[in-house]
């Protein structure tokens, strides 16, 4: 076990951010970010990052705020359906393997192997005793892990009863929120306390000194999403790679070329 059990990203007790600070602190994160990202492909590092939380905690926001400014070929988002037949017959974690990061990588898991803690064992997609060998086991995959070179930081977004409700009530009375809504979670929410349980009894086992939890109050999705990021660059030891100053050539000259004279189908402007 960590010596300093589940290290904390917790969100300073204040008013919300305003969004204009936020969007300030945001973009100057995302200028590191980009660093980050060359660094990764210049030094051939690999980087997972797990995000884990319950419903309307804020993960899908916090990993769009993390990637909307970087590739999505070197930052790769895993966000996996249910198992087919055929995966449900493999060992637990051996479909999730093919998705970790290959040098010059960073995978985002959008949830990942630790659905057996959560979901799969309070909703009863497992029994007790597979989701007890899962969890005694975990600890050496990660080590596994680690020990290949991936740099593995898992996130746990930590939100309160009364603000999961106030988030899921929005998705139900928000047509571009409702997609968000599925029966897995009406029924998810019913079951706070197992989750709860659930959740405790996975950093009691997965806690460890090489693959810590960090959890996140996610109660203000605003500074969850800063706080989260500006510790995720802490974790990684990072450089700036040095670059040519990039200086736009000349453009040709049009020689004998001339705009066609039928029109283009334009798209027609109502706004």
């Amino acid at each position: 076990m960590a010596k300093n059990k589940k290290s904390a990203v917790k969100a300073p007790e204040s008013p919300k951010l305003k969004n204009k600070d936020y969007l300030e602190q945001l973009r100057k994160l995302h200028v590191e970010l980009v660093k980050l990202q060359e660094w990764v492909i210049a030094s051939g590092a690999k980087v997972c990052i797990v995000f884990e939380g319950r419903d309307g905690a804020g993960k899908g926001g916090t990993i769009k705020a993390l990637t909307e400014r970087v590739s999505p070929r070197v930052f790769r988002v895993v966000a996996l359906p249910a198992p087919t037949d055929r995966e449900k017959s493999q060992m637990y974690v051996q479909r999730y393997l093919p998705h970790l990061p290959a040098a010059g990588e960073v995978v985002v898991f959008d949830r990942s192997w630790y659905n057996r803690a959560g979901v799969e064992r309070v909703m009863g997609f497992c029994t007790e005793e597979q989701a007890e060998k899962f969890l005694k086991s975990l600890p050496l995959v990660e080590r596994a892990i680690v020990d290949s070179g991936v740099i593995l930081i898992k996130y746990w977004l930590e939100v309160s009863p009364e603000e999961q409700t106030r988030r899921l009530e929005a998705r139900i009375n928000d047509g571009r929120k409702i997609w968000k809504l599925t029966p897995m979670d009406l029924k998810s929410y019913s079951r706070w306390y197992d989750y709860s349980r659930a959740r405790d009894e996975m950093f009691k086992h997965t806690d460890t000194e090489h693959a810590p939890w960090r959890v996140a109050d996610s109660n203000d999705k605003r500074r969850a999403r800063l706080n989260i990021i500006t510790d995720l660059l802490s974790r990684i030891p990072y450089e700036t790679v040095k670059r040519e100053k990039v200086v736009l050539p000349k453009r040709q000259k049009p020689g004998k070329y001339r705009e066609p004279d039928y029109p283009y189908r334009h798209v027609a402007q109502t706004f």
